[in-house]
């Protein structure tokens, strides 16, 4: 109940704040980052010095600055700085951390938060089709959760990888990306109307991508002892274990958009074939 409390709350606000775009959007997207990249911070390295956290927040602010100016390749160029910059202060600070290379931990924070903010971001900055793209990724990425969540409690079966995730199975996993592949079909046609043969092979990668995103940052959590990224989010623990599915899914969006127009639209790129 504090799992569908939770979402009932945030999916509007989500939406609201996709739907509204803007400045509004993109410092809604940095609030998130910044908190992602805490949540990272405080697991990997668990600890609180500013030394860590600054170079970090200052390269996710010049980003965001950067992204609501639409300044793609300039605000990507600060995350690659600003993860230079803390991976090297990471491994440079005289105390024992529970990670080996400690320098590549402190720069994958940025990295993933910096994915967090400049996915969706540069999407929804297509003033074309960046709304459709948003609501796009929304329906795959939660129908493919709610589904995987639903069928591997109703069917169960073999897990899909133990060693990363004891819950998740097989029988889930499948679920979970025929809903994604339908939900996404259905929104990408009445959107924007792209072809449901199009929009289906979409939806069935970056489902795909959802749910290894999803055992990536299960992943990083095991590799340090830790069961959820934070508290803050009732019944799903932190805001990592919230986004982690659809932050990889928009960024690999943003990636097939821009491949196949440009980076300055990548959300008709990612639509209108």
């Amino acid at each position: 109940m504090r799992r569908l409390a939770s979402a009932l709350v945030l999916a509007p606000i989500a939406i609201g704040a996709a739907y509204l775009g803007g400045w509004l959007f993109v410092c809604v997207c940095a609030l998130a980052s910044g908190v992602v990249f805490w949540e990272w911070t405080s697991l990997v390295v668990r600890g609180t010095d500013p030394r860590i956290f600054a170079p970090g927040v200052a390269a996710l602010l010049a980003a965001m600055a950067l992204a609501g100016e639409k300044q793609a390749g300039a605000a990507i160029g600060m995350i690659a700085i600003g993860a230079l910059l803390a991976g090297g202060i990471v491994a440079a600070l005289p105390r024992p951390y529970p990670a080996s290379n400690p320098a590549v931990w402190g720069a994958g924070g940025v990295v993933y938060a910096g994915v967090a903010l400049l996915g969706p971001a540069i999407l929804r900055a297509d003033p074309e089709a960046g709304f459709a793209a948003l609501l796009f990724l929304f329906a795959i990425v939660w129908t493919t959760d709610i589904f995987a969540y639903l069928v591997g409690r109703a069917v169960g079966g073999p897990l899909l990888w133990p060693d990363l995730s004891p819950k998740k199975t097989w029988s889930g996993a499948i679920g979970g990306l025929v809903g994604g592949v339908a939900a996404g079909t259905v929104v990408a046609y009445a959107s924007v109307g792209t072809r449901p043969a199009v929009a289906g092979v979409l939806a069935l990668v970056l489902s795909i991508v959802a749910q290894g995103g999803d055992l990536f940052e299960s992943a990083v959590k095991r590799r340090f002892g830790a069961k959820d990224a934070s508290s803050l989010i009732p019944g799903h623990g932190g805001v990592m274990d919230r986004l982690d599915g659809f932050l990889v899914a928009a960024l690999v969006a943003l990636l097939i958009g821009s491949a196949h127009q440009s980076m300055a639209a990548p959300a008709q790129g990612l639509l209108v074939w």
